[in-house]
């Protein structure tokens, strides 16, 4: 019971934060186009537009896969294709919303930053120890190479097309590609708040030892930015310094198999390691910064739990009823498209 407790304190913290931050984030997926994107990133892009329009992109580490290709084949280089690939899936308006959330604002503001640089880094490198751009022929793939979670769709042509288009992608196609993993995660640090003790993990890792050891976690599991936001939580409860849960926030949705393989074919195996390099140790150095700075400016954590006023708290549950809907009406969707649409044909 106080695992289910805990988990509906999380829920409801979030709620709020992330259903604004899929607003934003439809917004920005209408009013900034794919074709924009690989336009503006086309040959003439640098290495720092690519991460300052990256990171606020709503687009996981799968559906960036589709926009990257997309850059690089319209001209990119190297360098800004691989920090547009760290920078996009590191972060986001709808990341930033729940690390608020769940975190509180000293979070919300360093993982963006940590974000962008990591970003940086991984340009730079590709830049100046990769292949050059004309030495490296990409394998041939589709055309129409999509990803798991983006279709192509008409453009919306009227006013009221468009602002449904708004919500068709913030509160369905997006919420799809990361409810589950949400949901885990929010599980996850509910678990770790009822069974573990609060600071349990300070007996055996701290530093760089704790840091390594949540890359090693990190790197194989597929988990987009908004989702690794409550399992960073949990983590933190569990007794791990906020510098390495930025760590795990960092690494963890931009190195899934996917994206790698995708690097492997259009960079080539060199830009591969020189990318991986370039995350964790970026995350690294940013988590070791981030732990010195709390310890400098004896800042503190603001893990929240649901305590609020009524009137606030009212506000909060009322976002959680609709986030819950919304989801429960996306898993009907899914598995009617899964298993009942087939069978009709």
């Amino acid at each position: 019971m106080a695992i289910f407790t805990n988990f509906v304190l999380l829920f409801t913290e979030s709620a709020p934060f992330l259903l604004l931050g899929m607003f934003i984030a439809g917004m920005i997926n209408h009013w900034v186009p794919r074709v924009w994107v690989e336009k503006t990133l086309g040959s003439k892009s640098s290495i720092l537009t690519a991460a300052l329009i990256g990171a606020p992109l709503p687009l996981c580490s799968c559906s960036v896969i589709p926009v990257a290709i997309g850059i690089r084949r319209s001209g990119a280089s190297k360098a800004s294709t691989a920090s547009f690939l760290v920078a996009t899936p590191e972060t986001g308006v709808d990341s930033v919303g729940i690390t608020y959330a769940l975190m509180g604002p000293i979070m919300a503001v360093a993982r963006p930053i940590a974000a962008i640089v990591s970003a940086i880094v991984a340009g730079l490198l590709v830049l100046w120890f990769g292949r050059l751009d004309n030495e490296f022929e990409p394998e041939p793939q589709d055309k129409t190479t999509s990803s798991c979670c983006h279709k192509s769709n008409a453009a919306p042509t009227n006013m009221i097309e468009k602002t449904k288009a708004v919500f068709v992608f913030g509160y369905g196609q997006l919420l799809r590609d990361f409810m589950l993993w949400f949901l885990i995660g929010i599980f996850f640090a509910a678990l770790v708040t009822t069974l573990v003790p609060v600071g349990f993990l300070n007996q055996y890792a701290q530093g760089i030892w704790a840091m390594l050891v949540v890359v090693l976690i990190s790197i194989p599991m597929y988990v987009c930015a908004t989702a690794s936001t409550p399992i960073a939580v949990g983590l933190l409860l569990s007794g791990i310094t906020p510098g390495a849960a930025l760590v795990f926030m960092l690494t963890g949705p931009a190195t899934n198999i996917a994206t790698l393989m995708v690097i492997k074919n259009e960079l080539g195996k060199r830009e591969l390691g020189l990318y991986l390099l370039a995350i964790i140790s970026s995350a690294l150095i940013s988590g070791l910064i981030l732990d010195v700075l709390f310890k400098q400016f004896d800042w503190q954590m603001q893990l929240s739990h649901g305590e609020h006023s009524d009137m606030i708290g009212i506000l909060y549950q009322g976002c959680a009823l609709v986030l819950a809907g919304l989801i429960v009406y996306q898993l009907q969707k899914m598995l009617f498209l899964k298993f009942l649409k087939p069978s009709s044909v």
